[in-house]
């Protein structure tokens, strides 16, 4: 039976091995061989033992009908037969037969204060919150449904997009390619791409790329899955310069790819590594690429850095399996290490609340930990304010309103109260979807795993969905971009952009005179 097994593994697509192993592989089989031995139990031993060993081969050799394209957000192969098109090879097939389409160049004057400011300046907004400040978005999608502008295929990753202007950002696999692409907002229409010779390939995530670019300093920044820390010109894609992780850090890339989105803060481009010996946190000269300083933050890390104030002072928090570290983004000096290890994973933003709570958000039953900074003598500490169980949102970012967190929460939407972490509400099934915050609307848009667009009003008293709308088809994992009206959404096959409806927002001297007709 051992050499049935191991003879199927031999002959399975290569993508069913691993989770494809446990999960379906081994079960199929020892199932199909207790079976056999039970119901034939009456026959000599060698029959018996034959035939159970033939139909445990069968149920080993199932898989072999099958590829996996990773997993879902709640542990479930996405197996498909092995002889089907996969979205990407599909996407490959349409781009080979197609020209490209030549988009209209832009004036370079306005592309320059484009770039030089833009609206979206990458993973999760400026301040790595996810949180859109534009205008009143309407509720009323039955009558008014957001526009679809235009969809288009895109090659597997778990990017989500920078917008400056008209120009979208973001990455991509393309066979054994990873490219970062720029795309026109207001088509679709391919303007660039930038390929590297390299793959990931992740039996649970899947395979491509797992950060989003950056727009700053004039420049685009990086980060590839096997390690490619690099700058591009953003009008042209060229490269500026280029990092390998791998070298610098000294470490492999870890399971699931590097997937730290880059952090420019002043004169520095800063990436979280994860490598031994005070490589954790690396940080490159912005213009030349040339090392600037490192620090420890850990070994094990899918989150991001981030920069924020914090009691008037700017700091780079970063969380990794053995806590949360601030980093002085210039220097690279530790300010403040808040030791809070755990080592199955972590792959969230730490989330800032005023000037000095932040919120520690874990997953796999540990939950969501407030910590309180304060300052004495130019010395940080930390106090633990409380830790709440009632809000574990794995890989999910959480986004905070009004004194309020949401988040998912083992599979459920939920709310809790920043003061207590008591929970408020629990309700809504979404996957392992991204929220987004919409400020000055008081709205949660949510991008659902199964590809909904889901509106919740930011209620702190009751889950309250208001509108809804499938955007996307296949598995969603990455973060949805608001820019004034306009959604940009993606997964790992798909990429579309929606027109939102305005709520009509009357001003007091048009309702005065209103009132006075």
């Amino acid at each position: 039976m051992v050499g049935c097994l191991i003879l199927a593994l031999k002959l399975v697509d290569p993508t069913m091995r691993g989770p494809g192993t446990t999960y379906l592989t081994l079960p199929m089989g020892m199932v199909l061989f207790a079976l056999g031995a039970t119901l034939l139990r009456k026959r000599r031993p060698t029959v018996r033992t034959g035939l159970a060993v033939l139909l445990a081969f069968a149920g080993f050799g199932f898989s072999m009908l099958l590829r996996n394209e990773g997993m879902t957000g709640s542990y479930s192969l996405g197996t498909h037969w092995r002889w089907s098109q996969t979205p990407e090879e599909a996407m490959l097939s349409v781009r080979k037969g197609k020209a490209a389409a030549k988009p209209e160049l832009p004036d370079a004057g306005k592309l320059g204060l484009a770039l030089a400011n833009p609206e979206w300046p990458g993973f999760r907004g400026a301040d790595r919150a996810s949180r859109s400040r534009g205008p009143q978005i309407s509720t009323n999608w039955t009558a008014l449904p957001p526009r679809q502008l235009w969809k288009i295929p895109v090659g597997p990753a778990w990017s989500s997009f920078a917008v400056a202007g008209k120009r979208l950002f973001t990455q991509e696999q393309r066979g054994p390619k990873e490219t970062v692409v720029c795309y026109d907002g207001e088509t679709g229409h391919e303007i660039w791409n930038q390929q590297t010779e390299t793959r990931l390939d992740d039996p649970l995530g899947g395979p491509g790329p797992r950060a989003t670019p950056t727009v700053a300093d004039g420049g685009l920044f990086v980060t590839g899955a096997t390690g490619t820390f690099q700058r591009l010109d953003p009008a042209t894609g060229e490269v500026v310069w280029k990092q390998d992780l791998t070298t610098v850090a000294k470490r492999k890339a870890p399971m699931w790819g590097f997937a730290a989105s880059p952090l420019v803060a002043g004169t520095v481009a800063i990436v979280y590594a994860g490598g031994p010996d005070g490589k954790g946190v690396l940080a490159f000269d912005a213009a030349s690429g040339a090392p600037r300083w490192s620090a420890a933050a850990g070994n094990d890390s899918y989150s991001s850095p981030q920069l924020n104030t914090i009691l008037g002072e700017e700091l780079v928090p970063m969380l990794s399996d053995e806590g949360l570290v601030f980093l002085d983004p210039t220097s690279g000096k530790e300010r403040l290490h808040y030791d809070w290890k755990f080592k199955p994973y972590r792959a969230l933003q730490p989330c800032l609340i005023g000037s000095d709570t932040i919120l520690l958000s874990t997953g796999m039953n540990a939950g969501t930990r407030a910590i309180r900074i304060a300052k004495t003598n130019g010395q940080l500490t930390a106090q633990e304010l409380w830790t709440s169980r009632n809000l574990k949102p794995d890989f999910s970012d959480l986004v905070t309103h009004q004194g309020y967190a949401y988040g998912e929460d083992g599979g459920i939407f939920t709310c809790i109260d920043l003061k207590t972490g008591e929970r408020k509400w629990k309700g809504g099934r979404y996957g392992k979807g991204q929220v987004l915050l919409l400020e000055n609307s008081g709205l949660l848009l949510i991008a659902a795993e199964q590809g909904q667009v889901v509106l919740l009003r930011a209620d702190s008293n009751e889950h309250a969905e208001v509108a809804s709308f499938k955007a996307l088809e296949g598995k969603t994992w990455n973060h949805p971009v608001v820019v004034g009206d306009r959604l940009y959404v993606r997964n790992s096959q798909e990429a579309a952009a929606y027109q939102l409806p305005l709520a009509e927002v009357k001003t007091a001297a048009a309702r005065f005179s209103a009132a006075t007709q």
